[in-house]
C-alpha cells in the first residue's frame, strides 16, 4: 500500500512538472503554427471526411486554421492538459464490421482509445495488444489499408523502419523493413494514396511494398496546408464557385466523382473523403493537355480530347488499355470537337453532346454508330453527367437539372442554377 502511495504521488508530481512546464511555454498565449514548419506526431481523417493534424497536445482541424487543444474534441486522450502526445491515429475501414468502421483509433504509449462523433467507445481505453495483438506500443505511425490496395483489409503500423501488417481478419501480423523510407511519424491514406510524414515534409510509397517512386521528399506546406508564400496543390487555388468552369464531370461505378477544369481534376469519393486537386497527368499520365468530356461505362474511364479517346481500365489506379489512344472515328464513329458525354446508370447508351445537338451511341453495337441525332434547346454545354437523380448539365458557373433523357431534349427551357461550395469544393 505504502509503494502505491508513494507511485501515485511520484505519478502526480511529473503531472504539476508537465502543467506547470507548459503553463510556462504558452504564458504569451501563442499557438503553434504549422506553417513555420512542424513534424507532425499523427494524421487521420475523421468519419466526416476532415484531416486531422495532431502535435503534442494540440491538434488542426482541417487544410486551414488555428491550433487547438485536442483535450477540447477528444476529451479521455488528455485528462490533465500537457501529459504526453498522440503517437499514431488512423481511421478505420471494415465495411464487414459496421460497429467497427469509420471508427478512429488512437494510440498513446501502451494504449488505444477508439473514437465515433468525438465520443469515446464504450471499454476503452484499452491495452493495445486487447485489440490489435502482436502489435507493439510507442509507435510512430498507423494507416489503415483497404484490400485491393494491400493484399487484404489491414492496418500498417509503423515503428522504425519496421511495418507491422495487421490482417483485421484473422488478427495476425506479419512484420516488414522498408530501410529506404524514411522513418514516418504520421502516415496518411488519401484517395487510395499513401504518404509519410517526417519533418514538415512527406513522402508517397506503395503500401505493400514500400516502394518509393517520383521526386520525393516534397514540403507538405504546398500540399496539405495553406500556407502563405507556399502553393496549395503545385499552384493551385481554390476558385470562387462564380468563377468556376469544369471542363467535364463524371461518375464511376464505385460511386467516385471526378471533376476536370483545365489541367487540374479533383475527386471525391463521398464527403468522409473532402475534396483535393492534382494535375490530370497524376492519375492520368497519357492525358497532357486537360480533357474536353469524360465518361464511365462498364469499369472503364474513356476520356476524349480533340479527336483521341483514352480509355482506361479501372482498379484502385487507372491504367491505359493497349492500343489507345484511338481517334473519335475508330471508337466511336464520330469526328468533331465534343463539348461532353455522359452515360446514365444501368444503360449502353453514350450521350455525345456537340454543340447544339446531342448524339446517342450504342456502346454494344460494333463498330458503333450514332442511333439517334436529337437538337438541344442549351448550347455552350461545358460538362454532363447522368445519375440517380436525373442529369446536369454545367454551364460556365452554373448548370441545369433534368428528370430524364425526355425533358432534356424537350422544348421546355429549365432555369439555370448556381454551382455551390457544396458540390465543387469552391468558394461561394
Amino acid at each position: 500500500l505504502e509503494c502505491h502511495n508513494v507511485t501515485r504521488f511520484l505519478q502526480l508530481l511529473f503531472q504539476c512538472i508537465l502543467f506547470c512546464y507548459v503553463s510556462f511555454w504558452n504564458k504569451d498565449g501563442a499557438l503553434p503554427d504549422r506553417c513555420q514548419g512542424i513534424e507532425f506526431d499523427a494524421i487521420a481523417l475523421d468519419e466526416k471526411g476532415n484531416a486531422l493534424f495532431f502535435k503534442d497536445e494540440y491538434l488542426w482541424n482541417g487544410y486551414h486554421g488555428p491550433a487547438q487543444l485536442s483535450n477540447e474534441s477528444f476529451k479521455e486522450l488528455d485528462d490533465i492538459h500537457g501529459i504526453g502526445h498522440v503517437d499514431a491515429a488512423f481511421r478505420m475501414h471494415n465495411i464487414d464490421n459496421p460497429d467497427d468502421h469509420d471508427h478512429i483509433y488512437f494510440f498513446l504509449d501502451d494504449k488505444v482509445f477508439s473514437y465515433y462523433n468525438q465520443s469515446l467507445e464504450d471499454g476503452y481505453p484499452k491495452d493495445i495488444q486487447q485489440d490489435f495483438p502482436q502489435v507493439p506500443s510507442h509507435l510512430d505511425a498507423a494507416v489503415e489499408c483497404p484490400k485491393g490496395e494491400c493484399v487484404t483489409d489491414s492496418v500498417l503500423f509503423f515503428k522504425g523502419h519496421d511495418v507491422h501488417v495487421y490482417d483485421i481478419a484473422t488478427k495476425t501480423v506479419k512484420v516488414k523493413t522498408w530501410p529506404n523510407l524514411p522513418v514516418c511519424t504520421s502516415v496518411l491514406r488519401w484517395l487510395e494514396h499513401y504518404y509519410c510524414f517526417h519533418g514538415h515534409n512527406f513522402t508517397r510509397f506503395h503500401p505493400i511494398t514500400g516502394e518509393v517512386n517520383g521526386p520525393y521528399p516534397k514540403d507538405a506546406r504546398h500540399y496539405f496546408m495553406r500556407c502563405a508564400d507556399f502553393g496549395h496543390g503545385g499552384g493551385y487555388q481554390t476558385p470562387k464557385c462564380s468563377d468556376v468552369k469544369i471542363d467535364a464531370i463524371t461518375s464511376d461505378d464505385a460511386g467516385k466523382t471526378y471533376f476536370f477544369a483545365g489541367p487540374i481534376y479533383a475527386r471525391q469519393d463521398t464527403a468522409r473523403d473532402g475534396l483535393h486537386a492534382f494535375p490530370i497527368t497524376r492519375g492520368w499520365k497519357e492525358v497532357t493537355n486537360g480533357v474536353d468530356a469524360v465518361f464511365s461505362y462498364t469499369g472503364k474511364l474513356y476520356m476524349i480530347k480533340d479527336d483521341q479517346v483514352y480509355i482506361y481500365k479501372g482498379d484502385a489506379h487507372y491504367s491505359l488499355i493497349e492500343g489507345y489512344p484511338k481517334t473519335l472515328r475508330e471508337e466511336l464513329g464520330i469526328e468533331g470537337h465534343v463539348d461532353a458525354a455522359f452515360v446514365c446508370p444501368s444503360e449502353h447508351t453514350v450521350h455525345v453532346i456537340q454543340g447544339q445537338n446531342i448524339r446517342n451511341i450504342d456502346l454494344i453495337a460494333t463498330p458503333r454508330v450514332v442511333t439517334q441525332d436529337v437538337p438541344l434547346m442549351l448550347s455552350g454545354i461545358d460538362a454532363a453527367m447522368c445519375g440517380s437523380d436525373g442529369i446536369k448539365m454545367y454551364k460556365g458557373s452554373q448548370f441545369y437539372h433534368y428528370e430524364n433523357m425526355v425533358t432534356l431534349t424537350s422544348r421546355i427551357a429549365q432555369m439555370p442554377q448556381n454551382i455551390t461550395g457544396s458540390m465543387f469544393g469552391c468558394r461561394d
